[in-house]
């Protein structure tokens, strides 16, 4: 008899649980919801971010407001949703910069793996090595024999420690064993401005911030960090064709909300990243950036979580070998 009530109270409790977890994803959301971009407007990460929004927007039935917070190579926004109510209204769209923090910042504000409820993966975005259009070499491996020559009398932009365009540097100098002038900017947005003034020599951004630049003749194209072509770039070469090789750099970007956030809210987040990623409108502006929506099957809490787990391992190594820290 004891055994039945207790099987009968249990069922009861999940029962309620149920109910509890039906209700929230019911409720959810009641007013706008915040995604927070680590980095400055108009950037690479601001401009996916912009995209997905608008059409979670449509799914979720409030508006998706984005919020830069830029500084720190991305961890002063990461640190404040790490820091936010996790009731599913302030959430973080952050690259793999997510993934190389820890080995670049001797103390964070918080800890990547467990300050964060995975939603899912978004997009993985080719980058470019582009430079003024009036740079003296005109192909890849003209760019890698004057780099050599050169040196520190080369300047290239990036967005600070931690930031894609100075991961993709880090990797073109070890790659190249020369060193240049790097040049830190508050975001790739006004890197771009000084790049398209004539101030800065080189940077390597992603297709997202590219594009339609390198398109315009307003910029120069060297190499794409893929292992292939890309078809919206049919005629920049790959950095292997260049002769350096190993070099495959892809920028992963996924949606995060606050740990302790209810899993009735993670999973309607993941709906609404899933029907936002298969918006005809964001595949096409996608495309037309040089990059594309994850599957499904990526845009999953498990995908982002084991992307992270791979990804920060990977970088811990590549960044203690390069000697490179923040400051």
């Amino acid at each position: 008899m004891k055994t039945l009530v207790k099987m009968i109270a249990a069922g009861l409790v999940a029962g309620s649980a149920l109910s509890a977890a039906a209700v929230v994803a019911q409720d959810y959301p009641k007013q706008p919801v915040t995604i927070v971009v680590p980095f400055s407007a108009g950037g690479p990460t601001d401009t996916v971010t912009r995209l997905v929004a608008a059409a979670m927007s449509e799914d979720l039935g409030q508006q998706v407001v984005v919020q830069n917070v830029g500084g720190a190579g991305g961890t002063l926004g990461a640190g404040q949703v790490a820091a936010a109510a996790n009731d599913g209204y302030t959430l973080l769209l952050h690259h793999i910069g997510m993934s190389t923090a820890p080995a670049l910042y001797a103390s964070l504000p918080y800890d990547p793996m467990t300050d964060f409820a995975p939603i899912g993966l978004v997009t993985e975005v080719p980058m470019t090595m582009v430079a003024r259009k009036d740079f003296e070499p005109a192909t890849l491996e003209d760019l890698i024999a004057y780099v050599k020559e050169n040196g520190e009398n080369v300047t290239y932009a990036n967005a600070g420690i931690g930031a894609a365009s100075q991961l993709c540097g880090m990797l073109f100098q070890d790659a190249l064993e020369t060193k240049l002038t790097e040049v830190p900017y508050q975001g790739t947005g006004p890197a771009m401005t000084d790049l398209l003034g004539g101030q800065i020599d080189m940077m390597c951004d992603q297709t997202t911030n590219t594009t339609s630049q390198i398109q315009a003749g307003e910029i120069k194209a060297y190499a794409v960090t893929t292992s292939e072509r890309i078809a919206v770039l049919p005629d920049v070469p790959t950095m292997a064709e260049g002769g350096v090789d190993n070099f495959n750099l892809s920028i992963w970007h996924g949606l995060y909300a606050p740990a302790g956030t209810d899993q009735a809210i993670i999973d309607r987040l993941t709906q609404a990243l899933q029907a936002a990623l298969a918006d005809e409108t964001v595949g096409n502006s996608f495309a037309e950036l040089g990059t594309y929506p994850v599957p499904a099957s990526e845009a999953t809490p498990d995908a982002l979580a084991e992307k992270l787990e791979g990804q920060t391992a990977l970088w811990a190594e590549v960044i203690a070998a390069a000697g490179v820290a923040a400051q």
